[in-house]
């Protein structure tokens, strides 16, 4: 497999400032799959800061283990995505490295599929994840601090924006499978997840809204 121009820093690795000077360059990664990886990863730990300022409140001492949980769950999707983000940039830059080849070159021929498939998966996980934080910040609705229920809001639209995101990698890259049966598969796995987190955005939204007007 060839190698891209310049491997990308781990983003766990870099200041925030740096990573997006290198996102703003024209440079093929780190590219859209990273952000929508990042936007998740906001979105978990918002939700986790939710849930700092609930637990130990005696007002939730009935939910505390569930919040517990919550918390355990919350970093583990934060850590998932941001491995994601990394998993992400190496995909694309492998296919895009055989993009460049002529068609008829071996090394191109050889790892075609598997780099296709892999830039395929790395996105689909992604919007698996991002889709389950959604599910997971609407599960706290009425198990948190109301007066961080824009916060909770915010957090599940991030969730939902990184679904989303992740999808269209997935999307772009479904037209290089041969299978026509595996594309439509797939596209319409990943957009029922994408729904289901807009559909949890959506409710906290309305929920929180109602709070803010009583």
């Amino acid at each position: 497999m060839p190698s891209s121009d310049q491997p990308t820093p781990s983003i766990n690795q870099q200041p925030i400032g740096d990573w997006l000077d290198q996102l703003a360059a024209k440079s093929p990664t780190p590219g859209g799959g990273a952000v929508a990886a990042l936007v998740g990863a906001v979105a978990s730990a918002l939700g986790s800061m939710v849930v700092a300022y609930t637990l130990g409140k005696k007002a939730f001492a009935e939910v505390e283990p569930e919040l517990g949980e919550a918390a355990r769950r919350l970093d583990k999707t934060r850590l998932i995505l941001m491995t994601l983000a990394d998993e992400d940039a190496r995909a694309y830059a492998e296919l895009n490295a055989l993009m460049r080849l002529p068609e008829d070159d071996a090394v191109r021929i050889e790892g075609w599929a598997d780099a296709v498939r892999d830039a395929i998966d790395v996105p689909r996980a992604g919007v698996a994840a991002s889709a389950s934080l959604a599910a997971q910040l609407e599960g706290l609705l009425g198990k948190t601090n109301r007066w961080l229920g824009s916060d909770l809001a915010i957090a599940v639209e991030l969730a939902s924006a990184s679904a989303s995101a992740f999808a269209w990698n997935v999307r772009v890259n479904l037209p290089q499978l041969e299978d026509a049966d595996q594309r439509i598969k797939l596209e319409t796995e990943a957009m029922a997840m994408v729904a289901r987190a807009r559909a949890s955005a959506q409710a906290v939204a309305e929920a929180v809204a109602g709070q803010i007007v009583e």
